[in-house]
């Protein structure tokens, strides 16, 4: 018996904390979603992304409306994801607000570049895709964007940044 399965009692409806504390146990590449132009651009940490379809090359990533790159994300209508290695585990921690900074600032102390839809690049990361945005899709707090890959870029070296039972992860170091 866990403490999200009791038996005897009637099915209802999972609560949001027992559901966090089981995806915990999935793990799952950290990335960095970008969005916008210079002196206006936003990003967040994010695992809920995943590989859509490679015909056409489509990639869907997941968003709470609340996040100040949705908004960016649906203005631009593009935005780059943004792999991480496992030496980046600061910048995933700067893009998730553990530092205490937010919008442009985020950005500061890591070098970015831009491809052809014009979002900002992680210059670095494992790998980059930058992305057309192809439809959104509003599911309660979050929204579904669905990115059409017309880019990308990897590095040659490295190791995957993972998140995992609520901490960063380098395969390495494990």
């Amino acid at each position: 018996m866990t403490l999200m399965h009791k038996p005897g009692l009637k099915r209802a409806a999972m609560s949001p904390e027992s559901y966090r504390a089981l995806m915990r146990h999935q793990a799952g590449a950290v990335t960095v979603i970008a969005a916008g132009e210079p002196g206006r651009r936003a990003g967040l940490t994010a695992t809920a992304v995943s590989s859509l379809s490679d015909s056409p090359p489509t990639i869907l990533v997941c968003i709470h409306k609340s996040s100040g790159a949705h908004a960016v994300i649906t203005e631009a209508k593009a935005f780059s994801v943004n792999i991480l290695a496992s030496d980046q585990q600061l910048i995933a921690e700067r893009f998730a607000g553990k530092q205490g900074v937010s919008g442009e600032q985020r950005f500061a102390g890591a070098p970015w570049g831009r491809f052809g839809t014009g979002a900002p690049v992680l210059q670095g990361a494992l790998a980059s895709l930058d992305c057309l945005l192809h439809e959104q899709h509003a599911f309660t707090t979050h929204s579904i964007f669905v990115g059409r890959v017309v880019g990308g870029a990897v590095r040659a070296e490295g190791e995957p940044l993972l998140y995992f039972r609520g901490d960063y992860w380098d395969l390495e170091s494990r």
